[in-house]
């Protein structure tokens, strides 16, 4: 898409199309890099650590892929998982930096420290992120992705309860597009 975007070439084809929802963030500068184990996760986006020092349009981003989650007792590679299931992660992880991209320093700081202290914040946050990705046109990718998730057979329960804890579910995804739709 544009220089300010490292990409990992295997998976560069379905980052692209994911960032082309997001034309705001087409000059942000913005990693895509694997990592071995993320807690809890299979992605996460957050400001490099100097960033929290730079004005917005000079942030920089990561967003971490986990090189394997778990289904059931199953490991996965994430680069085999279904392309749309991987757009509409990497449609979420992008709602988040648009939700960073909001905010001033300190304000972003103070974010940083509510989503390490408050499981509020962190379900408010990961809402947030999922909203971000529904106004910009990605509801069908992020509808296959819960669909994925909550209807897979082998994945835990404990994992399913996690997403309908913590993000839309996909009735409330339905009700955005429509609110969108209308005006």
């Amino acid at each position: 898409m544009s220089a300010q975007h490292i990409i990992p070439e295997d998976i560069r084809e379905n980052v692209e199309t994911a960032l082309d929802y997001y034309p705001e963030l087409k000059t942000i500068n913005i990693e895509f890099r694997f990592k071995k184990n993320i807690k809890k996760s299979t992605m996460q986006a957050r400001p490099t650590f100097g960033s929290f020092f730079k004005s917005r349009k000079h942030r920089n981003y990561v967003i971490l892929i986990s090189e394997k989650f778990k289904i059931a007792d199953q490991e996965f590679l994430t680069r085999h998982i279904p392309n749309d299931i991987f757009i509409g992660w990497i449609g979420h992880e992008l709602g988040h930096v648009m939700d960073y991209q909001d905010r001033n320093k300190l304000n972003l700081i103070w974010f940083g420290l509510k989503y390490l202290l408050s499981q509020n914040h962190i379900i408010e946050a990961e809402r947030a992120a999922d909203s971000f990705a529904v106004t910009h046109g990605m509801e069908d990718y992020i509808l296959k992705t819960k669909d994925f998730i909550l209807n897979h057979a082998d994945i835990t329960q404990s994992y399913k309860n996690r997403i309908k804890k913590y993000y839309l579910s996909p009735e409330e995804i339905m009700h955005l597009v429509e609110e969108r739709d209308a005006n």
